[in-house]
């Protein structure tokens, strides 16, 4: 059975892939601190939920974009797993898609995984908004090569920055508010989030394909994906595991005899 490990930001989402079948998958928050044993004594227990134990696992992939995890994942999936995990952007690693990038070495891995899994999954060129610590647009052309992209902040760190920049302005939760126009500072915050982001995502979509210039599909995933999607009409597809099948549809080109 496959483990996939994608190393984000703000979370680690584990997944238990058994062929093409996702049997379970698991959050924790990113602490660069949490060591090999750590990670192995939270996963054990839910693995047990499972009725699994790590003999199970005999195989895993791993995509970050924070390197200082990198040692601790590897030594967990060798110590606990017993096997040498594949690791997304080592150069041993085929995605089966080209970076159309000036530097592509800067493009992060869980990114790539998005277009893999966006190229099998759907047909033509696809714009891919991953709602995560960044909001990013990530281009996948038709054939499935990486095709560029556009970064914006994160819906959570702009209502964050807000908090953390001005004494008067409480920290809040991201909510849809019924209205545009806040009566008090709250709703006010949280219609300038959800609202502006709604007018960020939707015009960027439209820019986007003005200048490609060819129909695009367009899918969201990340964990306010299903939030947004009611007031975003551009977006056709919400797929909440995009980024953990590309892992496996990664792990299974490199491990295909």
């Amino acid at each position: 059975m496959l483990l996939a490990i994608d190393a984000g930001n703000t979370n680690i989402v584990f997944a238990l892939y058994d062929g093409p079948a996702m049997r379970a998958q698991w959050r924790a928050v990113t602490q660069v601190s949490r060591t090999a044993d750590e990670h192995a004594v939270w996963l054990s227990q839910l693995l047990a939920l499972e009725g699994l134990t790590f003999h199970d696992l005999d195989q895993a992939i791993i995509a970050t974009v924070v390197p200082a995890l990198l040692f601790d994942l590897r030594a967990l999936c060798r110590q606990y797993l017993k096997c040498e995990p594949l690791v997304v952007k080592d150069p041993a690693v085929e995605l089966g898609i080209g970076i159309r990038a000036d530097r592509p070495a800067s493009v992060g891995a869980d990114r790539l995984c998005n277009a893999v899994a966006a190229h099998d999954r759907y047909k033509g060129a696809v714009i891919v908004v991953d709602f995560g610590t960044a909001t990013n647009f990530d281009i996948v052309a038709e054939n499935g090569d990486f095709d560029g992209s556009v970064i914006a902040p994160g819906a959570n760190l702009s209502i964050e920055a807000l908090h953390q920049a001005a004494a008067l302005l409480p920290r809040v939760a991201i909510h849809r508010a019924q209205t545009v126009i806040g009566r008090d500072t709250v709703p006010a915050m949280q219609s300038g989030v959800y609202w502006g982001y709604v007018g960020l995502i939707d015009g960027l979509i439209g820019r986007i394909k003005a200048e490609y210039g060819r129909p695009m599909t367009v899918v969201a995933t990340g964990g306010l994906a299903h939030l947004f999607r009611p007031d975003i009409p551009a977006i056709e597809h919400v797929d909440p595991d995009l980024t953990m099948r590309g892992l496996m549809l990664i792990h299974a080109r490199n491990t295909r005899k």
